[in-house]
């Protein structure tokens, strides 16, 4: 990779250059000619032009040499969500593949989300499952992390800590999965800068305060390795020394509970040979010389990581007797070490070498693990939380009898084990051998381990509490899988009648109730194909009775087929029903249906718009005043209950045809332009801007505003807030 200055558009293409034909680099220069027009207005936090950050991501990609496709969507990741471009004016002027690959970097635009973790989850659910599909997906928006980490330094304190933890978790992850270990370290370095500052400058420090003496003692050592090595390998070959990064060493202190000084290997030295016979030949004359140290060495070459790792490690007792870690691998080796997958991309150049693309197809075998994730999740949170614990989790590596080699999850029992290797080979499991001896199926497996399953055709099947014995969700989803599935026909009997008893206690008629149109509603609200499934779920416990009958009784009072309010067993006889919600009109002004002379107004403290829940207060002398049922001017502890009157919007489409002032707060950075950029964004969205009032705070460079707009209903303002939301360098979007 090239310095961290800021590459030209002129050298991204030239890099491009050096490496695809003339009709490839012509797709990347008009994708840049694009992005250049889009972008042309706008600003990033430095004050900078925008463009310079899709150039930074298209050059990051070429530096990788990544195909023209994925360069070209490097200059195009941002165009969709910052911009008024489309992704089907990126299919029109690029192609599907293009259109694919910037839709998978591109954030979800909606915003009704219930918080911001939730919104994060679905942001990284979209983004795994379009990496799933095509790979070249985490290739740009890693590259667009890298970039964005180089220049957090322009965010609030509390921005850079939560998109550095981010970084850590999925990021950084991703990329040692990918085997891209030049990203890698720099991100988890950067990371660990904002996060832990006083950690990321005192190892800074530490490392620097003795660098010379550490380097004088590394060229003593290479000039040694060197004078054994030259006369054995025929070709050309390097020696070097390799400083530690920052927050491998900050790992090692932290979790292995080290000083700094108990860390010897903070440089270390690294040699690549042509051949692989050469490798095994240095680490002869490096153990031939230098007493290695036990359990110190690691023959990567024979059992490679799951990220395609190769490379010889020992450490040995160097010339002044002082431990020196010595790294021995091929130049392809190193390749791909550096590089990970983009070193033998399946897509680069047009190559179809069978051998590459099955080396690919193996480093990749945990990649297809994602679908199988998202097929077993309930929600986006529970899909990325496995994906952590299954994909990124530290791995232990163990052999089946055969000599095949399985990855888990640190932490693994031999039943994650026997569901990795097929889900009937799970459920049967009687009883394990681990090394040839028996052990109980608790047992937590260690690396190099080899593993036996044994199982009975006439086994019981799993055991319940298996679910906890695992450490894998694969393994733990299966087992429930395999619960709900052999318990179905119990679990939609239990389910049903759970479903009844809730309905009995509110003395509430099923059969009333579980209409053929309630039943559509409910398969559609909660995502199932049929009430059979339906009731299994509340039978097994995944859907409460309690949210089938909040629905059941919403719809029936939707109809009117129920009061404002259901009974229940416990309510006094006497107690009156609560009346049926008025529904409000619009006809030129607005009135109540079914009440004659009751003036009316929508309340200026919240402005309730169409598709908000509101609730009718009866004030002394001046009629009903509706307002959102969150507003705190109607809140049941600070009003008379006895004045608060159920009302409903009417059809939504008529009511729809009125217009509705809104407020809106923002707070964003204060660069030149943005409240202009704000408002070009908004005019074509709403028919009337009635007011901006903004204020600058120069202490912090930040801008609040206060825009007053009017709207047809909350579907309109979700969409204009969405647009203001994805403007660069916007902070913070709140109705008021």
């Amino acid at each position: 990779m090239s310095e961290k200055k800021n590459l030209t558009e002129e050298q991204v293409i030239a890099l491009c250059e050096d490496y695809m034909p003339e009709e490839k680099v012509a797709l990347v220069k008009k994708a840049a000619r694009f992005a250049k027009r889009a972008h042309r207005d706008q600003v990033r936090k430095s004050g900078e032009p925008y463009y310079i950050h899709p150039v930074q991501v298209a050059g990051i990609l070429a530096e990788l040499k990544m195909d023209s496709e994925t360069v070209a969507a490097g200059f195009l990741h941002d165009v969709v969500e910052d911009t008024g471009i489309t992704l089907d004016d990126i299919e029109f002027v690029f192609n599907a593949t293009i259109r694919l690959i910037v839709d998978g970097v591109t954030k979800l635009g909606k915003v009704k989300y219930r918080s911001q973790e939730e919104q994060q989850a679905e942001n990284h659910q979209k983004m795994l499952l379009a990496m799933a599909n095509d790979l070249r997906v985490i290739m740009v928006k890693l590259a667009d992390r890298l970039h964005n980490m180089r220049t957090l330094q322009y965010h609030r304190r509390e921005k850079q800590i939560m998109i550095s933890t981010e970084t850590l978790e999925i990021y950084a992850q991703l990329a040692d999965r990918l085997g891209i270990s030049q990203i890698k370290w720099e991100l988890e370095d950067t990371s660990l800068r904002y996060i832990n500052p006083e950690a990321y400058y005192q190892i800074a420090h530490m490392m620097n305060s003795r660098r010379e003496d550490r380097e004088r003692y590394i060229r003593q050592t290479i000039d040694i390795l060197n004078r054994y090595v030259k006369p054995m390998i025929d070709g050309e070959y390097e020696i070097y020394g390799r400083p530690k990064h920052i927050y491998s060493v900050y790992k090692k202190m932290r979790d292995q509970k080290k000083s700094f000084e108990d860390i010897y290997d903070l440089l270390a030295i690294r040699v690549v040979v042509p051949e692989l016979r050469d490798c095994y030949a240095v680490l002869g004359v490096a153990h031939t010389h230098w007493r290695p140290l036990p359990n110190r060495f690691k023959d990567y070459i024979a059992m490679p990581k799951a990220n395609g790792y190769q490379s010889l490690h020992t450490t040995v007792v160097g010339p002044n007797g002082a431990p020196v870690e010595i790294q021995i691998r091929t130049f392809q080796m190193h390749e791909v070490a550096e590089y990970g997958v983009a070193a033998h991309w399946a897509y680069k150049q047009g190559k179809t070498d069978k051998v590459e693309t099955d080396d690919l197809d193996r480093q990749l075998e945990w990649f297809h693990q994602i679908e199988d994730l998202q097929d077993d999740a309930t929600n986006a949170t529970d899909f990325v939380e496995s994906v952590k614990q299954d994909i990124f989790k530290d791995k232990v590596y163990v052999f089946t009898p055969h000599g095949d080699v399985r990855e888990l999850p640190a932490g693994a029992v031999p039943l994650d084990f026997a569901y990795a290797v097929h889900t009937e080979v799970g459920n049967a499991t009687v009883g394990a051998k681990v090394n040839g001896k028996i052990v109980p199926l608790s047992h937590q497996l260690k690396n190099g381990d080899i593993v036996e399953i044994m199982t009975s055709k006439n086994s019981a099947g799993p055991s319940r509490d298996w679910v906890n014995l695992v450490a894998s969700n694969k393994a733990r989803n299966k087992i429930r899988r395999y619960f709900k599935v052999q318990g179905r026909e119990e679990n939609i009997e239990h389910g049903q009648q759970a479903l009844m008893d809730a309905l009995h206690e509110m003395d509430l008629d099923f059969s009333k109730m579980v209409t053929k149109h309630a039943q559509a509603d409910l398969l559609d609200r909660f995502n199932f194909h049929s009430m059979d499934d339906l009731y299994a779920a509340i039978g097994f416990n995944e859907l409460s009775a309690s949210a089938v009958v909040n629905r059941l009784t919403r719809l029936a009072r939707k109809e009117n087929r129920l009061d404002a309010t259901p009974k229940t067993k416990t309510k006094p006889v006497s107690e009156p029903a609560k009346p049926e919600p008025l529904h409000i009109k619009h006809n030129n002004g607005v009135m109540i249906e079914g009440v004659e002379n009751l003036l009316f107004r929508l309340a200026r403290c919240c402005n309730p718009v169409p598709g908000d829940a509101i609730v009718g207060f009866v004030t002394r002398g001046h009629g009903v005043t509706v307002h959102r049922v969150d507003c705190p001017n109607v809140n049941p502890e600070h009003v008379d209950n006895a004045r608060l009157i159920p009302v409903d919007w009417e059809d939504q489409a008529k009511a729809a045809n009125h217009a509705y002032e809104v407020a809106v707060h923002l707070e964003m950075f204060d660069r030149e332009g943005i409240m202009n950029q704000v408002l070009e964004v908004m005019t074509p969205l709403t028919d009337h801007i009635s007011g901006v009032n903004a204020v600058a705070d120069h202490k912090t460079d930040t801008v609040k505003a206060k825009l007053h707009f009017v709207v047809k209903d909350t579907n309109q303002l979700d969409k204009i807030m969405d647009k203001i939301k994805n403007i660069p360098d916007v902070d913070f979007v709140e109705r008021i």
